[in-house]
């Protein structure tokens, strides 16, 4: 009977040390974020041909994710932009990171010359 207790205690300390090492590996984790762009576009061809391919695939290089990308959008009050796209990182600094790449900055000029762009990015949540 003694050896059945100290297994069971065994088994139920380990079950508590382990929760609470992957408490502390996400409490250490950093929130993702969400970074949003916005596009009022004055050049069509120029802003698919000479910006779009290649600052996608900066922002993608980068570990970025497309959650939405020129979906269509409704307006629930105020202008909508022509163009909207937003891309997860893992983090916010990640996603700084990202635009501030010479890839994406090199993407970015040439978006410059055919369309009036905004992007932000905000930190997520880490629980419901």
């Amino acid at each position: 009977m003694k050896t059945y207790s100290s297994v069971a205690l065994s088994l139920l300390t380990g079950a508590v040390v382990g929760a609470a090492a992957v408490q502390a590996l996400h409490a250490e984790a950093p929130p993702p974020a969400y970074v949003v762009s916005e596009a009022d576009v004055m050049d069509v061809a120029s802003f698919k041909a000479d910006y779009l391919p290649s600052a996608a695939k900066a922002l993608v290089d980068a570990g970025g994710t497309f959650i939405a990308r020129d979906g269509k959008a409704e307006s629930l009050y105020g202008v909508p932009p022509g163009h909207i796209v937003i891309v997860r990182f893992d983090s916010l600094a990640k996603a700084e990171a990202a635009f501030n790449s010479p890839a994406y900055r090199l993407a970015k000029a040439a978006g410059d010359q055919s369309a009036d762009l905004r992007s932000y990015a905000v930190e997520g949540v880490t629980s419901p």
